[in-house]
């Protein structure tokens, strides 16, 4: 199934004060006076004392009861012991009873996270497509962002967010498409239960449909206006909306698609049912034609009586899956091809990361639209780019070439469920929006304040009174409690330079492989 996007100075004294190089003088002076016999005497004693102090490690501490016994000066842990307390994860269950009673959200949920974790000094750095937030961020660097720049935004927005001190406010201006803004804000909560008291007050609009709509185009010039931040799932390269992580990383109940935890533990476990060398040599995907030209384009591409080009390409009938309660359509069992294709709909398809898990070849038809992480995706490491205008003898190509380079088309497809199941793991998803979030929170010159139609929002707000799948996914990915790490680092912004030479090299692949595919047809026709 393919599924479908539808719409350092040094410390002064002895750490006790500004007096501490003072105070260290004052009580070392009568010994740089005394005579050397009672130099003498005094050396004496420190030795002794010391000696007593060394002695006492050889005894059994555990029989003592405070002292020196305690504390020893020569560490009794094993190499491989830390000798560090790591912080325990907290579990803070929803409580529902309580709301049902007060219809208000608890106030007993911890508001900050201070304790510093003994291994936040070894935190990772980041993935590298969360660099991209500088860059989606980039229209605001220089003038900030204003309450008129975020009110122009309402215009097409699904709902607005405002983050006071750790609480969320939602107004909500139209509904969206199934429960696409439910789970974006389920998300959003999820975060703050993640990492209480670590987001700066915040004040956003949301568009939850499919495609962008502030085009650069319309901000350029001398006498431009800055334009509108607005927030949504995808964009392209002519426009400037901010992207964030779709709703379906916690659930999409119309067509069962879990939250990503189980879901993602489900693809890597499908993925071990068949390995790469046994799997059909063809190319897949089954998706929604209607959506989109380029996807019956592609229909063309399906195996006939006068042409095979390798691909195997199937329509899904949603009315049919749905009464059907969608049993044929699940994700971890559909990884039984060695190559699978990716194409768009109406804009960029949640499909993508789903695709890219399966250890198959993903052939990636070159895409308008990108999401938060697929920019990081590199041609002939992570998948095979197909010309859109040109699909099935392009597809024909990348078929070939894979079953007759079995090790570089195996190496390829495990290159990219390893960035899905590693790089994409949940963490990175909350982190990628806790940065994206903090920076923003950044440029804001204003202070937010909740709006006067918005209500407060909280996991219990909207957990305890759902049902159905609804409730189901939201308490698989309900966080259990504040996280006991802190989030990755953020690498660096892109220097113009590193930049171009990222693009340069995408496009020289891309190229690359147009290359190898004209070669290979015009050795068709000896």
């Amino acid at each position: 199934m393919n599924i479908d996007g539808t719409r350092e100075s040094l410390p002064q004294g002895n750490g006790h004060g500004g007096h501490g190089g003072k105070t260290t003088d004052t009580i070392w002076r009568p010994f740089a006076i005394t005579s050397t016999r009672s130099s003498t005497v005094c050396v004496v004693s420190v030795l002794l004392f010391v000696g007593a102090l060394i002695s006492t490690q050889m005894l059994d501490t555990s029989n003592f009861v405070g002292g020196l016994a305690q504390v020893p000066l020569l560490s009794t842990k094993s190499k491989g012991e830390s000798p560090k307390k790591h912080r325990q994860q907290i579990e803070v269950p929803l409580d529902c009873s309580a709301y049902e009673l007060t219809k208000s959200c608890p106030r007993s949920y911890p508001t900050t996270t201070d304790e510093e974790d003994p291994d936040s000094n070894l935190k990772a750095t980041c993935p590298e497509y969360f660099r991209w937030i500088h860059e989606d961020l980039r229209p605001w660097a220089y003038t900030g962002i204003t309450l008129d720049m975020v009110e122009r935004a309402k215009a097409t927005a699904n709902f607005r967010l405002v983050v006071l001190n750790g609480t969320a406010y939602v107004e909500q201006y139209q509904k969206a498409f199934q429960t696409r803004d439910v789970f974006t804000l389920w998300g959003i909560l999820q975060l703050l239960r993640k990492y209480p008291g670590k987001l700066p007050d915040l004040d956003l609009m949301f568009d939850c449909v499919d495609w962008p709509v502030i085009k650069s185009i319309d901000y350029g010039g001398p006498n431009a206006t800055t334009p509108p931040p607005l927030f949504r799932y995808c964009k392209d390269n002519e426009t400037l909306d901010i992207v964030f992580p779709d709703w379906s990383f916690w659930g999409w109940p119309e067509i069962r698609v879990k939250s990503w935890v189980p879901l993602l533990n489900d693809l890597m476990e499908g993925n071990q049912k068949m390995g790469w060398d046994e799997r059909e040599p063809h190319a897949y995907w089954k998706g929604n034609p209607e959506v989109a030209e380029t996807r019956q384009d592609l229909l063309k591409c399906n195996v006939s009586d006068q042409q095979d080009w390798g691909a195997r390409v199937f329509a899904q009938d949603w009315k049919k899956e749905s009464k059907a309660g969608y049993k044929t359509s699940n994700l971890a069992d559909q990884c039984l091809h060695r190559f699978k294709i990716y194409v768009e709909g109406s804009a960029w398809s949640v499909s993508e990361k789903y695709i890219l898990a399966c250890d198959s070849v993903t052939l990636l038809v070159q895409p308008r639209y990108f999401d938060f992480f697929t920019r990081s995706l590199k041609p002939l490491q992570h998948y095979w780019p197909i010309k859109p205008n040109d699909k099935c003898r392009s597809i024909k190509h990348a078929v070939d070439w894979g079953n007759t380079h079995q090790q570089e088309a195996k190496a390829m497809g495990k290159a990219a469920s390893e960035f899905i199941n590693e790089d994409l793991k949940i963490d990175y998803v909350y982190d990628y929006m806790f940065h994206l979030l903090n920076e923003y929170g950044k440029l804001l010159r204003y202070k937010p304040t909740v709006p006067q139609n918005a209500v407060e929002l909280c996991s219990e707000s909207m957990a305890c009174p759902a049902q159905g799948l609804n409730k189901d996914y939201m308490m698989e990915s309900l966080v259990k409690g504040p996280s006991v790490t802190s989030p990755c680092t953020m690498p660096p912004p892109y220097d113009p330079a590193s930049l171009r030479n990222l693009l340069s090299e995408q496009e020289n692949s891309i190229k690359q492989v147009d290359g190898w595919e004209k070669k290979f047809w015009e050795n068709q026709k000896i």
